[in-house]
């Protein structure tokens, strides 16, 4: 008996690698579900569509292997688009079949009707509509390999009559893998290495582009004696057992990192395509280094440019620069940053208050040393970042290029399943998990192991903070939460509720030595805010007018738990 249109795609999609697949079962998508009972794709039913777009995206930037969503017409589908968004900014090669009305109903307004591909190209390397039977196989293939090999969301829109027809004939297209390097040629590395032969104090800017490069850009650190600053997406790879790291710059960063490249006569930009640009140097002859020739100079002006990977860049500049044998830059960039470090890190003297700072160094003392993290995006994201150590094992991901909230516990969700084995750690902030609650039951239906704790301030904090810096009375940012330890239990995960400092340890240890799903909501510090690491004039003005506004409103004792929680610290 041939295969239909639904087989032949799922059959192709499993041979490029595709082991699980996200959604909401119904209407033009049920011949596909069918075809996935008969193969060895897991499908992982969600309660909410967004919640499968995360957590594919989640599997597969882990994984970089392919992750499959499948949505129904209209509702269905577009219930992915947060999602998935996510996940293609993210560069996760995910597959998105997007079931469509019957071929001859579409573009008569017939019920749930949508025009797919006008709402999924702005966020895809591939959409296109399989419009025959004939045509399965090939686009499936190439669909996967565009997810594969450009890093990012691929979507197959299929109606769902299309889906039950069999080919007359068709060709054995698949999907091919593909590894390739980026070699700078000689000529084009003469104007940087000319620049870092002048010598000075030299900055290293590392971001996701050094992901395969790690030991070539420590030996180039190396040789140049020159700190490691990192974006947020290299941490995994730069933190750790790295002599030359000074921690992050921009919003989320600490002093250390801000200063080594604010301050610097050359800064060497290696893979990284940084957004804030009020925290580059002002006067620095900047070197940026990519593999893509469109990411030169896209966000900020740049001298010298290099057309390259990472990896092989610097294993051809370290073998031309000049060594450098002065270390006080790199010194002085390493004080500053253990010191910043430490100040962020600083404790309570009050069993009854809990700062977020202290839940995260907990958290990071009792986690597994192979452990995956995701944070919501907000101050539970700057906590992470700031204070869970990486590791050769440790991973970490956050909404760093979307920036939505109530993405952490779902894209925990597929991590979780791509690596059952492994400790998965879920932070979230209370906003963010109330987004998207109704997916914990999920993690029970299917007995996912995934350990959720809830940074709880009654508030959206980082909004808060945004107010208060433009010197605005915080508005509309409280929350009024339930004990969701209680909320948990009662949905058939562990749960329990933290208050006091003292009680955090034992906490952590139990809720990480649950077998199966476990949720510990801590009640942290509502007054905690994230410290920039350079606070302008206009900033502490605007606070301070936030501070007058407060107490002519009543609010004083609010001003005064400011003050003590982030100004006299120490």
């Amino acid at each position: 008996m041939s295969a239909n249109v639904a087989e032949i795609i799922v059959e192709t999609l499993q041979s490029a690698g595709a082991k699980r697949c996200y959604g909401v079962v119904g209407d033009t998508l049920n011949h596909f579900t069918d075809a996935l009972r008969q193969s060895d794709i897991q499908w992982v039913g969600v309660r909410h569509e967004e919640v499968g777009g995360f957590a594919a995206g989640g599997e597969a930037y882990m994984t970089q292997e392919l992750a499959l969503c499948a949505g129904s017409c209209g509702p269905g589908s577009l219930h992915f688009v947060n999602g998935l968004f996510d996940a293609h900014r993210n560069g996760s090669p995910v597959v998105l079949i997007a079931s469509q009305i019957a071929l001859g109903e579409t573009g008569s307004q017939f019920p749930q009707e949508v025009d797919q591909s006008a709402i999924f190209k702005q966020y895809s390397v591939f959409c296109e509509t399989v419009v025959s039977a004939e045509q399965a196989r090939r686009m499936a293939a190439l669909a996967a390999q565009a997810a594969l090999a450009r890093g990012g969301v691929a979507v197959l829109i299929v109606p769902g009559d299309v889906m039950t027809q069999t080919p007359e004939n068709q060709l054995g297209y698949r999907t091919h893998r593909f590894s390739y390097s980026v070699r700078p040629t000689a000529e084009s590395l003469v104007p940087a290495v000319e620049q870092l032969n002048k010598g000075g104090n030299i900055t290293i800017f590392a971001g996701a582009g050094c992901d395969d490069a790690r030991e070539q850009v420590i030996a180039l650190a190396e040789k140049l004696q020159a700190p490691i600053a990192w974006t947020s997406r290299a941490k995994d790879f730069m933190e750790h057992d790295n002599p030359y790291h000074v921690g992050m710059t921009g919003v989320y960063g600490l002093e250390g990192g801000y200063h080594a490249v604010a301050e610097c006569d050359t800064l060497l930009l290696l893979g990284c395509n940084f957004a804030f640009t009020q925290f580059y140097p002002e006067r620095a002859t900047i070197i940026q280094v990519d593999r893509d020739p469109a990411q030169i100079g896209k966000r900020y002006p740049v001298d010298v440019g290099i057309v390259g990977s990472t990896r092989d860049t610097c294993e051809a500049l370290v073998q031309v620069v000049k060594e450098n044998t002065r270390s006080h830059w790199l010194e002085k960039c390493r004080k500053r940053y253990a010191k910043s470090l430490e100040k962020s890190a600083h404790g309570s003297h009050d069993s009854q208050v809990i700062h977020p700072q202290e839940l995260t160094l907990a958290i990071d003392r009792h986690a597994a040393e192979n452990a995956l993290f995701t944070a919501d995006t907000g101050s539970v994201n700057v906590w992470m970042l700031r204070h869970i150590h990486a590791s050769q094992q440790r991973r970490t991901l956050a909404s760093l290029q979307h920036g939505t909230m109530a993405n952490a516990y779902p894209q925990a969700l597929g991590i979780q399943l791509a690596h059952p084995h492994r400790q998965v750690i879920a932070m979230c902030g209370d906003g963010g998990l109330t987004m998207l609650m109704g997916d914990l039951l999920t993690l029970v239906q299917q007995q996912i192991p995934l350990k959720i704790v809830v940074y709880n301030n009654s508030s959206l904090s980082f909004v808060e903070l945004e107010q208060k810096v433009e010197g605005m009375l915080d508005a509309y940012t409280e929350l009024e939460n339930p004990n969701f330890g209680e909320v948990a239990a009662a949905m058939g995960l562990w749960g329990r509720r933290v208050e006091q400092e003292d009680e955090l340890d034992v906490a952590i240890g139990q809720w990480l030595a649950q077998p199966g799903p476990a949720l510990l909501d801590v009640v942290v510090n509502p007054m905690e805010l994230v410290m920039p690491p350079k606070v302008e004039a206009g900033q502490v003005a605007s606070t301070a007018l936030y501070s007058a506004k407060a107490v002519l409103s009543g609010r004083m004792d609010e001003v005064v738990h400011l003050v003590k929680s982030n100004f006299l610290k120490r």
